[in-house]
């Protein structure tokens, strides 16, 4: 489950944001999570409550904000919305795409006290 090693990542950037910033506790973290990533979003959110123990986020809740997969089209000349890697152009049914979301994770918000 690689969802509890990108949690403790999520946890070891807050911490590092709490020292340079100077914060006591977060009560929110807002997370990209793109739909081509291969993040499972609710294993996520059990592994970030277990690693958040005794850190400067325990407690917080993990927002989860869910990118949609777009592509372009090499076929049509146009960005469409995928559900998969490797799946065809929603317009064409060509395979020669090149992804251009969905692929992410990254914190984009903390909300601190």
């Amino acid at each position: 489950m690689h969802e509890m090693s990108l949690s403790q990542s999520m946890v070891e950037i807050i911490q590092e944001q709490a020292a340079v910033n100077g914060f006591q506790h977060v009560t929110v973290v807002r997370l990209e999570i793109g739909a081509l990533s291969c993040v499972e979003p609710a294993a996520l959110s059990f592994c970030f409550d277990s690693v958040t123990r005794g850190t400067v986020a325990e407690g917080a809740t993990l927002d989860i904000i869910k990118v949609p997969g777009r592509a372009w089209c090499w076929v049509c000349s146009r960005v469409v919305d995928i559900e998969g890697h490797g799946d065809p152009c929603p317009d064409c049914s060509g395979y020669q795409m090149q992804t251009r979301t969905g692929n992410e994770m990254k914190i984009k918000e903390l909300e601190v006290a």
